[in-house]
């Protein structure tokens, strides 16, 4: 069963952002952090088993971190290019046979 898969675009206390980024490191539902310049601080990839999986890790982990002013989610639907694409094509491919 494929995971949820969520970007989560972060503002961030400048003055926070190293404490954060080592903060997001130890979440085990985090994927990927990427620090980034533009309208957000911090872009994360965050999966979860369900919806209601990713509310808990968003609301009373995420947000919970000192120094995270707010977030933007993105839940990703499909992948179309780029490694995650691999596994999906796999999935798919053994459920046909």
């Amino acid at each position: 069963m494929n995971r949820l898969l969520a970007s989560v675009n972060i503002f961030v206390e400048p003055s926070q952002k190293d404490q954060v980024l080592t903060a997001l490191a130890e979440l085990k539902n985090i994927e990927e952090i990427y620090e980034v310049a533009g309208e957000y601080d911090i872009v994360s990839l965050v999966s979860a088993s369900c919806l209601e999986e990713f509310r808990d890790v968003l609301q009373k982990k995420i947000m919970k971190i000192q120094g995270i002013k707010s977030t933007i989610t993105t839940i990703i639907l499909h992948p179309h290019k780029g490694p995650r694409c691999l596994s999906v094509k796999a999935n798919t491919t053994s459920l046909a046979k």
